[in-house]
This record gives C-alpha cells, sequence and structure tokens, in this order.
C-alpha cells in the first residue's frame, strides 16, 4: 500500500508537535529509526537554511520582514530564485549540474502499512521506516549517525 505524505516544515527541537510539522526525536538512547530520521531531517534543515543565506546574500528583501500578503510574500520569493537562476547562467554556472542531490528520490510516495491521520507523529514514524527501506534509505546514512 502506498502513502502520499502532505508538505511538511522542517524544524529543529525549539518548535513544538504540530501538524505539517517535523522536528526531531527527543532524548539520547533513540533507536536506529530515529537517529536516522534526526540525521536526515538535520541535513534536510542544513541545506533549507544555506539556501536561504544564499538568497539572502543576494536579495536584500530578505534582511527584513516581508511585510505583505502571503500571496505577494510566495510570488516575491518565487522571481528571487528566478533571478538568482538568471545571474548564475549569465555568470557561466551550469544550471544542469545544480538539478541531482545524491540520496535524494523524485518520489513524495512511502510504502508502508499504516493508517495515516493528522498526526505528526505519525508523519514522523512513516519517515523513520522509509530512511531505513530498501527505497529509502541512501549509503552514507549509516555513518553519519
Amino acid at each position: 500500500m502506498s502513502m502520499r505524505l502532505p508538505y511538511a516544515f522542517v524544524g529543529d527541537e525549539a518548535f513544538g508537535l504540530a501538524p505539517n510539522m517535523l522536528r526531531p526525536y527527543a532524548g539520547k538512547y533513540l533507536s536506529k529509526y530515529k537517529r536516522v530520521f534526526n540525521y536526515r531531517l538535520s541535513r534536510a534543515r542544513r541545506y533549507i537554511e544555506c539556501t536561504f543565506g544564499i538568497l539572502s546574500n543576494k536579495w536584500r528583501i530578505f534582511h527584513r520582514s516581508i511585510d505583505v500578503g502571503i500571496e505577494f510574500a510566495t510570488d516575491i520569493v518565487k522571481c528571487c530564485c528566478v533571478l538568482h537562476n538568471f545571474v548564475r547562467e549569465r555568470d557561466g554556472y551550469h544550471f544542469e549540474d545544480t538539478l541531482t542531490v545524491n540520496g535524494l528520490n523524485a518520489t513524495n510516495t512511502i510504502h508502508e502499512n499504516i493508517n495515516i491521520n493528522r498526526s505528526s507523529n505519525v508523519y514522523r514514524d512513516a519517515l523513520s521506516k522509509y530512511f531505513l527501506s530498501d527505497t529509502g534509505q541512501v549509503p552514507w546514512q549509516d555513518e553519519k549517525i
């Protein structure tokens, strides 16, 4: 049985558990599933923070709060991403080389036999199991935990 998980916000320990908010498992003596999940979530968060750092260094609008409606703020972020890619291409970067991330599958379907509901614990548990499954694991994750 396949299960589609919704998009979620990625946070750290400072965030509380909530629907559509993924945060690491707490504690020291965690199972392998939980340690791998925490590592993969931390890695995703670092990529997001680095990406935002690159955008905010180039586009000063990100140095302060964007005091506009949600739809317009979304347009501003998209515009900055498009302009960033245009500038990279103009400056000679090979855009095709930046589209691939090792270990990232182009799917958001997780094969799991659980009944999904709106609890973030269920999302987190499903991802934990997926990251150790044949389709979801990456070869280097065990070395990092």
